[in-house]
């Protein structure tokens, strides 16, 4: 088993998980205290194929009412805004703010 802290373990990573790949145990301590252990993953979940895009193809479909716009007040709500307040959503202009500049300090 070997033992690293974490400053070593970010340091040389590649060379502990050569140790793991052969088989070795790689623990690693937070001021000598462990706190996670680098496994080596089982061969057959490194070599199951991936799943296919697409599975649930034809399985539901989406109503057309998904693409309608959303009620002003839940819009608001998102927005954080009280509720009963008029707001305006067409050409809304975003806020700009005025930050006085500091004077330059003189040179000696």
């Amino acid at each position: 088993m070997i033992r690293v802290n974490i400053h070593e373990a970010k340091a040389k990573l590649s060379e502990y998980l050569e140790a793991v790949a052969r088989g070795e145990q790689v623990v690693i301590c937070n001021h000598n205290r462990p706190v996670a252990e680098l496994k080596a993953i089982p061969a057959e979940a490194a070599t199951k194929p991936p799943r296919p895009i697409g599975l649930a193809k034809g399985t539901f479909t989406i109503p057309a009412s998904f693409f309608d716009p959303l009620p002003d007040d839940l819009l608001d709500a998102f927005e954080g805004k009280a509720p009963g307040r008029p707001a305006s959503r067409v050409a809304e202009k975003a806020a700009t703010y005025d930050v006085p500049r500091r004077p330059k300090k003189r040179r000696r």
